[in-house]
């Protein structure tokens, strides 16, 4: 019997901006960027569980206190070793696959998740990825025994956010489904993710506007109002050549 489960990566990290997962989306009624992500993946259903695989140190508690007041699991693992943690996440509640979104990006596009996760299932892929579309907006979906390979036989690069690098990089050794996705969704321009304090501008724009009290908002509608917007625009357009070096490459 295969079970996805989400696990997300959390630390307190960052010298542009600190502590990104826990950053308001509302700064009326604290809602934070971690509560959006989490929010939205309790709504799919072939999400069997969710794990927090937070980083050891002091510092990172507050996360540990965060899933102990939403009753989420929980583990703790090495704060360099982010598949390490990624495996013991998905070992801690006997998961098959991994589902991943990273903690700072609120607005990921799970509305083909369903199906995306019964092709994968039907053809028993090792890995399906969503990520030629805008930074923030993919995920991948990758078994356990691909994450172990890819710990077992990569380096600490492999080990790094960079986490399915080495299955990337060795496609010919893996079963690999590359989802497709909207022609207008494949945009290099515009960001949905948080590293600086201007995405943060934009994310919170975003989420009052069209997902505060619309769970089923369409991207489409997002990008068309930042392509109207100019001035959010001209926030984020110095930082669009970034994302895709941070997760999906």
């Amino acid at each position: 019997m295969r079970k996805l489960v989400a696990v997300i990566a959390c630390r307190n990290k960052g010298s542009r901006l600190y502590g990104k997962p826990l950053q308001n989306l509302n700064i009326e009624n604290g809602w934070t960027i971690l509560d959006q992500i989490i929010f939205s993946l309790s709504n799919i259903n072939c999400i069997d569980e969710l794990v927090l695989a937070v980083s050891e140190g002091v510092e990172n508690d507050i996360y540990e206190e965060y899933a102990s007041s939403k009753n989420l699991n929980c583990i703790r693992g090495d704060q360099v070793d982010v598949l390490g943690r990624l495996i013991k996440g998905l070992d801690y509640v006997n998961g098959t696959d991994l589902f991943r979104v990273t903690s700072e990006s609120p607005f990921p596009l799970l509305s083909g998740v369903n199906n995306d996760w019964l092709k994968h299932k039907k053809f028993n892929f090792d890995a399906s990825f969503l990520d030629d579309i805008i930074d923030g907006c993919g995920f991948e979906i990758i078994s356990r025994e691909a994450l172990k390979t890819s710990w077992n036989k990569g380096n600490s690069k492999h080990r790094s956010e960079l986490c399915s690098l080495y299955i990337r990089e060795n496609k010919k050794n893996f079963k690999i489904n590359q989802i497709e996705a909207n022609d207008k969704l494949k945009r290099k321009d515009i960001r949905l993710t948080v590293d600086y304090p201007e995405d943060l501008v934009v994310c919170r724009e975003i989420y009052n506007k069209f997902v505060k009290n619309n769970n089923d908002f369409d991207l489409l509608d997002l990008i068309k109002y930042i392509d109207e917007q100019s001035r959010l625009k001209s926030l984020i357009s110095p930082y669009c050549d970034e994302g895709y070096k941070s997760m999906y490459l």
